[in-house]
């Protein structure tokens, strides 16, 4: 019976490694999948735009796809087009970001997000690196932003936020979701918490010091003093002393009524 036991065990402990391995390869398979159909995505993408000779004029203008980079867009045909910073930073676009561009007729840039990333957010803190460029460090990594977003939402350093980056590649930009709590309020409200532990404590030691005390009376007025004790001495000592005085004058006074009731012959 113990025997079957034993290799009833091992069974479900062998069934559980192999459910775990499977887990392994099924979440690496799926990480894999993901990052192909992205580049299956974007070939697919390129595909279109060559059979538009990658750029391609109509009524509404010309037509340009590519890719912002964090800061411009990288267009098909290889050439940069600069992303206005207030667009980018409004529509928080994030680096591998798929965009159209059309180019009127008259010059005007008007760029439309039309194969956005998978998102990631975050919670970081703003800094300022040596060049007093605004960063943003999460999780141990100090992301870039645009200056335009920075001042769309009045970021100061020290100011908590939400940042989105892309959810499954790697990015040195990022873009700023919100303000979550300005560096004054964090700053104020560190400065309370150590006002309240400070007051914490020192409540805390007041009342030891009142127990102390309380204990300290409690047992003085069981215990007494050595000088109450010696008084207390002293004091049944003085009551012995006239208790004793008192019998050897009552001794006297029997010893001269009997002489006198018996005169000498």
């Amino acid at each position: 019976m113990t025997l079957d036991k034993n290799n009833s065990q091992n069974s479900m402990n062998s069934e559980m490694s192999q459910i775990e391995a499977l887990q392994k390869i099924i979440a690496e398979a799926e990480k894999t999948i993901t990052s192909t159909k992205q580049h299956l995505a974007q070939i697919q993408g390129s595909q279109k735009i060559d059979q538009r000779n990658d750029v391609r004029s109509d009524d509404e203008g010309t037509v340009v796809y590519g890719v912002f980079d964090g800061q411009v867009m990288i267009g098909e045909d290889g050439k940069q087009y600069p992303v206005p910073s207030n667009y980018a930073s409004k529509s928080k676009l994030v680096e591998n970001d798929m965009l159209k561009l059309i180019i009127t007729p008259t010059g005007n840039f008007i760029y439309k997000q039309v194969g956005p990333v998978e998102r990631k957010y975050l919670i970081g803190i703003v800094e300022k690196d040596e060049r007093n460029n605004f960063v943003i460090n999460s999780e141990g990594k100090k992301y870039k932003t645009l200056l335009a977003a920075a001042t769309y939402f009045k970021v100061e350093a020290g100011d908590e936020i939400t940042l989105v980056i892309p959810r499954d590649k790697e990015s040195i930009w990022c873009a700023i979701e919100n303000i979550l709590r300005k560096a004054d309020d964090i700053q104020r409200n560190e400065l309370n918490s150590e006002i309240y532990e400070r007051l914490a404590e020192v409540k805390k030691n007041e009342n030891e010091n009142q127990s102390r005390k309380e204990k300290e009376e409690k047992e003085d007025d069981v215990t007494p003093s050595a000088i109450e004790r010696l008084e207390r001495e002293m004091e049944e000592e003085r009551k012995k002393l006239n208790s004793l005085q008192e019998n050897l004058s009552e001794e006297k006074i029997a010893a001269l009524e009997k002489e006198a009731s018996h005169p000498a012959k």
